[in-house]
């Protein structure tokens, strides 16, 4: 499942992506991320992972698919969630996107909601 975290703020936008993802829930995510894109240029996204379990065949094809047709609309990549994820998520969607990514553990959200705002 992905549920928005809280309205944008600007170019800013979080979701939290939990269980196993199915193409459903890339009709509403998806459709949400281009129309920003459409209307503030690059984009900055976080997302925060709790109780993530991947992605079933079709999912995984939609987001594949998204990140080669936006590779360069996201400057930033904010992931939360466990540490087991860290290097593996990270290593996973860098050939897919020229955006920066950056872990953070659960417990730092807030640093990566900071991150994703700095103008640096």
């Amino acid at each position: 499942m992905i549920r928005k975290l809280q309205p944008e703020k600007g170019n800013v936008i979080g979701f939290m992506l939990s269980g196993k993802l199915h193409d459903e829930d890339y009709k509403v995510f998806v459709p949400e991320l281009e129309a920003l894109i459409e209307r503030e240029g690059k984009i900055r996204l976080l997302a925060q992972l709790e109780d993530f379990r991947g992605w079933d065949l079709h999912a995984a094809w939609d987001d594949i698919a998204f990140d080669i047709r936006h590779y360069h609309d996201l400057e930033r990549i904010a992931l939360v969630g466990d540490q087991g994820w860290n290097e593996w998520m990270v290593k996973l969607s860098q050939p897919f996107t020229a955006a920066k990514v950056k872990f953070f553990p659960t417990d730092d959200i807030n640093a990566a909601w900071d991150w994703l705002l700095d103008e640096a």
